[in-house]
Order: C-alpha cells, then structure tokens, then sequence
C-alpha cells in the first residue's frame, strides 16, 4: 500500500555537484544581432561601413566615422510563431512584444590642429542579445516513458539506502543530504524511487531498480515557460587617421537573467502498470553577469572600396543558478503521491565562456547615391567551456560539449539606395547552425530584410522589418529520454529608429 507524502519544508542551500548542460551553454551564447532600423534592414552587414549606432556592436571602429555627435533609439515589436510537434502532434503558438533593441549616443571630436588624427569618437550603447520570453503546451502519445529517465541515474551498485529515509528523517532532509554529498544525479533518482516510478527488485538481472510503469503506449504533455533577457553595455572610443583608416576598440558589459517553469505529464493504461499517472515539475532561476573586448579597423581603400575587419573576444560570464522539483504520481487504485521536497537548490557560482566571434566585411559606395555590404562571420562553438572555483568538475560537460557542437558561418549582405532625402534599404542573413550534424538541435536561419529611411535634416526617422525562419529540436529532459519538441518557427520583427544630432 502506497502512503500520501506531502511534505513543505523550504531549506536553502549549497549542492556540491553541478546540473549544467549543453543546452545552457548554447542558450546564453545565443546573439540575436539587434540593432537599429537601418542595421536591421540592411541585415547587420555593417562592418565596413560604420556610422550607425548598431554598427559599432560588430566593428567598433564605425563611431569615428560619424561626421558628428548623435544619438538614437530603436524599437522593437516581435512577433513569433511556432509551429510544434510532439509526437506527429501539432500544436501553435504566437507571442508578441515590445522592447528596446537599441539605444545610446556617439560623441566625436574632430581634431582642427592639422594631426594626420583627424578626429576622436567615444560612445556608450545598450542593444539586446536575445529575449527569453515563450510560453506553450504540447502533447501527444509515444512508446517512451519518463521512467527511462529516472532509470538513468541509477546503477547496480547504488545502495538503496541511499534512497530511503532513516528514522526521524523526512525525504526533504534526504533530498537535501544527497544534494550536498552527491549531487544532482541522486536527488533524480530519489524522486523517481519516492514517487513510486522506481521500485528496488534484489532478484533483477543487472540493475536491481526497475520500473513501476509497464511498457506500451503513454499519452503525454508538456508545460513550458520561460522569460528573461541578455544585454550588453558597450563602452568604446575609436579614431580617425587621415580619411584612410578607422580604428576603435569597446569595452563590454554582459548580464543575463532567465528563468523557466516546466511540468511534464504522463498518463497510461498499460496492463500491471502500478503507477498510470506522473507529473514532474522542474524551475529554474539563472542570473550573470561577464564582460567581452572587442578590437576592429575599416579602411578606405578607394573612394567606393572600403574594408573592415573586428574581433570579439569570448564573453566571461559568472553564472548563478537555482532550481526547484516535484513528483506527483498515481496509481490505478487512486493512491496518490505527492513529494514536494521545497528545497531550493542553489548551486556554486560557475564561470561560462562563450565563443569569441571573427568578422571580415567589404563595402562598395556609389557616391551618394547607394551602397552594398558585405559581412563574413565565424564562432566556434566548441571553444565554450565551464569551469568553477568551487570543487564543481566539469570536464565531462566540456567534453560534451566539443562533441556536440562545431564552428558556424554567418553571411550578410545589405543595401541602400539614397532618393534626395529618402532610403531603400534591403537585406538577406544567414546564420549557420552551431550544433554538429550528429545532432540534430537546430537547423540554419536564414532572415530577410528590408526597410526604408527619411532625414529631416539633423533627425532621422528609420523603420525595417525582418523576418527569419528557422527550425529546432528541443528536449523534454536532457538525460535519459529521448523524445524531442520538434519546431517550427517564425520570427516577424518591425524597427523603429529615431536619430538626432547632438
């Protein structure tokens, strides 16, 4: 006979062994390249031109091509829409919201005392990375139970007193005694044993922990919800030499926030099943905080031919993480279990770096009448690494890590067409995707662009739309369960930019 444990004690504290994967090392390495309209819609290929507040994220040598001080602010109103399929299940979803992608000021200082340094440009910008912000439910049916799962983290030499309580000890102490002695991997396990997914059989052959839900077809569902943001302060000072080269160097200020909700369902009618319903309930609550240099130069070979090259260095981020679970369960005599355990797992502060990026750019100018860009990117995904001051070892995530990633491409083109005081602007971007063919995570995006602009004289008015598609493979749990969310989706952006002189 099954007994009901409820328990609701909250206990803070510090667990010696880390539950960091490669996902979360993709997601804060993430680069959405928002910048202001006329960035957006000539695809961010910017780098040998310069001039344009979102241009100075990708080379910083573009402020001193400004001929004079300014300032100006984007909008942003995203619209997505995702396509899911669980299991040949379909299901959509549209989120829409507004932010700030772009805002800060350049201020130049021309040089009249006849230096071959023409002139000094320093600026401060904020843009945002990539937002955080999804909410969807999926469902549908697969052969896969949850029980695989938690059967991955077991073993034919774990003690099974390992798993139960002793006297007077609830399972939330338990919980946290595993957590501060072993890590993540038990504490999975104890859930699974507790909530009556995992049952102990000493007469099994090899693994002795078995599973309490039969084989056979399992109807599921999944609750996602997720928020958050990671920004960037840019910080940079370039100059001017003759009217031949531009050179600049920033200084940047990375945080992040992110936090999500999940709640994975399973239900199933399959014959001396002792356990027909499961519910699993995950949080986590991630902040940061790191910086990144970046050096680059443009270089007017001819009157139409320019030049750039820039390099950023991999962002340091200091990472801290929290989370929370819980298991309910069922069974088909309605015995209910429910182990809340309420303890906040708050783990050691780990360092994250994320790839450095390299870019080449060309740019062909038609007097004043039009222009066309060129960008080449490439990161390499493989040189993410996490490491901890703490006793946390993560060479086995860092190997992972290499195997599951590979460098990745990215190709813009943009551009302009000038009537009297009025712009057309269009733009195409690729980005390759970062994860190795062996993994089928996400697929290449490709985003297009365009817009148009009008000068008042010293103010500006700039809009652009975007639109990038692109597909994913997400993982309902990370270890030991193989059924993925497959996504479809569709980014809809539209810019607005207001510039003026200072």
């Amino acid at each position: 006979m099954r007994k009901s444990t409820i328990l609701i004690l909250t206990i803070i504290f510090s667990v010696s062994l880390q539950a960091q994967t490669v996902e979360d090392a993709y997601r804060y390495s993430q680069d959405d390249l928002n910048g202001t309209a006329r960035f957006s819609a000539m695809g961010g290929a910017f780098g040998a031109l310069g001039g344009d507040l979102g241009a100075i994220f990708i080379n910083p040598a573009s402020s001193s091509v400004y001929l004079s001080s300014s300032a100006s602010g984007t909008l942003n109103w995203n619209r997505l829409n995702s396509d899911y399929q669980l299991n040949n299940s379909p299901f959509r979803n549209q989120r829409s919201q507004f932010d700030i992608s772009n805002l800060g000021g350049v201020f130049v200082f021309n040089n009249n005392s006849g230096s071959d340094w023409r002139k000094i440009a320093v600026s401060a910008a904020f843009t945002t990375k990539a937002t955080y912000d999804e909410s969807f439910r999926v469902n549908g049916t697969s052969a896969n139970s949850i029980s695989d799962y938690f059967l991955s983290f077991t073993e034919p030499d774990l003690s099974l007193d390992l798993l139960q309580t002793q006297e007077g000890e609830s399972v939330s102490d338990l919980y946290q005694f595993l957590g501060n002695n072993y890590g993540f991997g038990l504490q999975q396990a104890l859930l699974g044993f507790q909530g009556y997914v995992l049952d102990y059989d000493p007469d099994a052959t090899g693994n002795p922990y078995v599973s309490l839900i039969s084989p056979g077809t399992f109807d599921q569902r999944y609750i996602y919800d997720s928020t958050g943001i990671n920004g960037k302060f840019t910080f940079n000072a370039s100059t001017q030499y003759r009217d031949f080269l531009n050179i600049g160097v920033s200084v940047n200020a990375h945080f992040l926030n992110y936090e999500n909700a999940t709640e994975y369902q399973e239900f199933n009618s399959n014959p001396n099943s002792e356990t027909t319903e499961v519910y699993f309930g995950n949080s986590l609550y991630t902040n940061g905080e790191g910086f990144s240099l970046q050096v680059g130069g443009i270089a007017k070979l001819t009157e139409e031919i320019r030049v750039g090259a820039s390099y950023e260095s991999p962002t340091w981020l200091n990472v801290r993480e929290e989370t929370t679970q819980y298991i309910e369960t069922n069974s088909p005599q309605d015995e209910f279990v429910s182990v809340y355990p309420d303890v906040i797992n708050v783990y050691p502060e780990y360092q994250l770096r994320t790839p450095g990026n390299l870019t080449a750019s060309f740019a062909y100018v038609f007097g004043k009448s039009g222009l066309i860009s060129f960008d080449y990117s490439y990161k390499d995904y493989r040189n993410m690494h996490f490491k901890s001051r703490e006793s946390v070892n993560f060479d086995d995530l860092n190997r992972n890590i290499e195997n599951v990633y590979t460098n990745s491409s990215s190709y813009r083109v943009g551009t302009e067409y000038r009537f009297n005081k009025l712009s057309l602007r269009l733009g195409y971007r690729m980005e390759g995707s970062p994860f190795a063919d062996a993994y089928d995570r996400i697929g290449d995006r490709n985003v297009y662009s365009g817009g148009l602009g009008y000068s008042f004289g010293s103010v500006n008015l700039d809009l652009a739309y975007t639109r990038s598609d692109f597909n994913e493979n997400v993982p309902m749990l990370n270890t030991g369960f193989g059924n993925q969310i497959r996504t479809d989706r569709s980014a809809n952006n539209i810019f607005l930019t207001l510039s003026f002189g200072l």
